[in-house]
């Protein structure tokens, strides 16, 4: 059985893509970022973590809308027929 992936069976570069973004914002959010950031450093009397939390979460919805908003543009756009379309088209 062979588990190797062809372009048949391989989920579109749009699926991955949301994948990696959930991942992402999963890893930024769990234990090695959250530790990385839990320092006793004050920012304007804001702890770091806090500071994190704050600019991560809305930077993370802002990636995810800016993505999202490619994808409605690129579905957009008119779709170029070449001459070599036109004549299987007939």
């Amino acid at each position: 059985m062979h588990l190797h992936r062809t372009k048949k069976n391989a989920p579109p570069p749009i699926t991955e893509m949301w994948r990696f973004l959930f991942l992402l914002g999963l890893v930024m959010l769990n234990y090695p970022f959250l530790i990385i950031f839990d320092k006793v450093y004050l920012i304007f009397g804001i702890p770091l973590s806090v500071v994190y939390l704050l600019v991560g979460w809305p930077l993370s919805i802002l990636v995810i809308y800016l993505f999202s908003r490619g994808l409605t543009f690129e579905e957009e756009q008119p779709r170029d027929i070449s001459r070599s379309d036109q004549g299987s088209l007939q």
